[in-house]
């Protein structure tokens, strides 16, 4: 591929994705509305997990582009250096929207990003290299630390008698009719949906009385931020036939004293007013007049609330992650350096220092295990 098309698909990349990176603020209250789950500081046991033993000794430079991950990457790299005091880092995080130019233009190693790609960015590495990234999970999203990968949370009015849905009813609820939907990038009919899976009304769920007819008003965050993306990844399966005529999206706003009005609260203000809404939005929002509602990714459950535990055993349906991007080629084996890198990434230490850093939250086992193949 020629010089001008790969400065073409970075520049692609680097302007067509957007994503809102906020420092993070205020804890959420002392009990998620609704949920009866505490969220207080959790002391996480990871004894299981095995002790760092270098495979060998590496030195050299490794160069990452894209996100700091909340400032995770230098202190893992600081901890790394005690191991391998001859390695040197190259870092260059202006924003995770870049993660993958960094990669496309051969100027990185590592790629980290704090959200799920879109599809421009794997066209864009696809047609440079004919293969696709490599993804690595490294942290599970924070819970209730804005600008975090937070999970998100389904809310209802506090007079709503919802206490569950399933991922399919959300569908049904957010989505509207559609034919073909993405999976994996490629373009099937598994998504596929018609009308008659739509769900408008709360009687559609089961309310009767005077909920029975009344219209499911709709709250969430503004689908072109990396929040938003997720949202349409997770409830709708990637599509963007969205049930417009009942949502309202939210952008920040900036005040006039410089503040922000931040989306999440304007989402959880709005179904405050609105006695027949639902909204999405996170932990840190929760108010005594919304409640919860408990997610089931499947038909008959079993339902679970966001709290910290069920964010990192994944149970919890709207649990997010946090990436680092690699460029392996097919058959190839992984470069030592970044191999051993990531090697301390998913030890004990390394998940350690997520704990004590007190944003993300670390990976449970199994989600450890399954990194570790990728690496071989």
């Amino acid at each position: 591929m020629g010089q001008r098309c790969l400065i073409s698909l970075v520049a692609l990349v680097l302007t067509v994705t957007c994503v809102y990176s906020q420092a993070p603020t205020q804890r959420a209250q002392q009990q998620l509305a609704g949920s009866g789950n505490p969220i207080t500081k959790t002391d996480f046991n990871l004894a299981g997990l095995p002790a760092y033993q270098p495979e060998q000794k590496v030195s050299g430079t490794i160069r990452s582009f894209g996100f700091s991950l909340g400032g995770m990457m230098s202190t893992w790299e600081e901890s790394f250096r005690k191991y391998h005091p001859e390695i040197r880092f190259d870092d260059k995080f202006p924003s995770g929207d870049v993660a993958i130019a960094g990669l496309v233009s051969g100027v990185s190693d590592l790629g980290p990003q704090g959200r799920e790609l879109v599809l421009t960015e794997n066209l864009a590495f696809y047609e440079t290299y004919g293969y696709y990234p490599t993804d690595i999970t490294v942290m599970t999203g924070a819970y209730d630390v804005d600008g975090m990968a937070c999970g998100l949370v389904v809310y209802v009015n506090k007079d709503n008698p919802i206490s569950k849905l399933t991922m399919k009813q959300l569908d049904g609820i957010f989505g509207s009719e559609r034919v073909a939907g993405l999976r994996g990038f490629k373009w099937t009919l598994e998504a596929g949906r018609s009308a008659k899976d739509d769900v408008r009304t709360w009687g559609q769920l089961g309310l009767t009385g005077e909920w029975r007819n009344k219209s499911i008003n709709l709250y969430g965050y503004d689908i072109k931020t990396g929040t938003g993306e997720f949202f349409l990844r997770a409830i709708l399966g990637d599509s963007h036939k969205l049930n417009w005529g009942n949502f309202k999206e939210f952008k920040d706003i900036e005040n006039t004293d410089g503040s922000i009005y931040e989306s999440g609260q304007q989402i959880v203000d709005a179904l405050r007013r609105d006695r027949y809404g639902m909204a999405v939005s996170g932990v840190r929002y929760a108010s005594p007049e919304v409640k919860a509602v408990a997610l089931a990714s499947q038909e008959g459950g079993p339902y679970f609330q966001a709290n910290r535990e069920t964010l990192i055993a994944r149970t919890y349906p709207l649990t997010r992650i946090t990436y680092a991007f690699l460029n392996p080629p097919p058959g190839k084996p992984l470069d030592p350096q970044v191999k051993e890198f990531l090697r301390y990434v998913f030890s004990r230490e390394g998940q350690e220092d997520i704990t004590r850093d007190g944003g993300y939250l670390p990976l449970n086992e199994d989600s450890i295990r399954e990194q570790l193949k990728k690496l071989e």
